[in-house]
């Protein structure tokens, strides 16, 4: 059993290092046999990846080639690098300042194809699963430009876009930069102006990511009518959209007692909340009534406030 295995090993190392010989021909043809195969080559095994990643100089070789002037190159060698990202130990190795700054001009360069910009995109959101890397793509710039690239998407590439930003985000330095590049009017300008739910609720799930940290509450606070636009969100988008506006309004209602005034204020308010409190799912149903509560306490403090200035 062991020989058979050492000899498939084998078999698969040799094709390795032939194909790796071939990206590097003249031919586009040939470049693009070659990346085939190692692209199958990786996708079906966790140990063919490791046994490509730790052949001199491939990683190299392949993340060069992203930046082809042919797209059928570039994407192949892009969905190689990808498939190499899947093992968690190679994460780390795989994201150098090199390979980051071709993803960087290859989701920012509308000349490039849509699907090298989707796997890019899906390449940098792997490598970003690694918390080392976080803080190498907020060195990069990558933060800057996933949101410069958001508010000019082409649409079918906005949900990679976003899934790449929410990673990074995760990281409080990328958070800030963000902030800075102006993505909260960003994001909100894509849950008023989508029809798409999952991009409407991705944006969401964004923003509530942002709002654990200062300088994104401080964004979403200083939002024109941010408690009304959080309304709409709840009384019309999907489950997933909800429980992101909730999520935002749980942070707004906690930091802020004007925005729970707001909210106060607006009639629809706790007729929308009471119904979430019923028809959303476990998790929209929870948040909604936390939400209630919170508006209630408020509001009682402001009848005992008054009462005690007419005793």
């Amino acid at each position: 059993m062991s020989s058979v295995i050492s000899s498939s090993s084998s078999r698969v190392f040799d094709a390795i290092n032939e194909c790796l010989f071939l990206v590097q021909s003249d031919s586009t043809e040939v470049q693009e046999k070659a990346l085939q195969m190692l692209a199958s080559i990786t996708k079906v095994s966790s140990q063919n990846r490791t046994s490509l990643a730790q052949t001199e100089g491939a990683i190299p070789t392949i993340a060069t080639l992203t930046n082809s002037s042919s797209p059928i190159i570039q994407t192949l060698s892009l969905l190689t690098l990808f498939n190499l990202s899947l093992n968690p130990d190679l994460k780390q190795s795989l994201a150098d300042m090199e390979t980051i700054y071709y993803l960087n001009s290859l989701i920012t360069n509308s000349s490039f194809s849509l699907d090298s910009s989707k796997l890019a995109s899906s390449l940098i959101c792997s490598l970003a699963m690694h918390d080392k890397n976080k803080a190498k793509f907020g060195v990069a710039g990558t933060v800057q430009l996933l949101v410069k690239a958001v508010e000019g998407s082409r649409g079918s590439d906005a949900h990679h876009l976003l899934s790449s930003l929410a990673e990074l985000v995760h990281f409080h330095g990328n958070c800030t930069l963000a902030v800075r590049a102006g993505v909260v009017a960003v994001l909100l300008k894509v849950v008023k102006g989508t029809d798409n739910e999952d991009l409407a609720g991705t944006s969401l799930a964004v923003l509530s990511l942002l709002a654990r940290f200062d300088e994104g509450l401080n964004g979403l606070k200083k939002t024109d009518e941010i408690v009304r636009v959080m309304l709409n969100v709840l009384k019309g988008r999907s489950l997933l959209s909800k429980e992101g506006a909730a999520d935002i309004l749980i942070r707004l209602f906690d930091d802020s007692e004007d925005c729970v005034t707001e909210a106060l204020m607006l009639p629809e308010f706790s007729t929308v909340l009471a119904d979430l409190c019923v028809r959303g799912s476990v998790r929209v149903r929870d948040k909604a009534d936390l939400l209630m509560k919170k508006m209630a306490q408020v509001s009682l403090d402001s009848d005992m406030d008054v009462c005690s200035l007419h005793a």
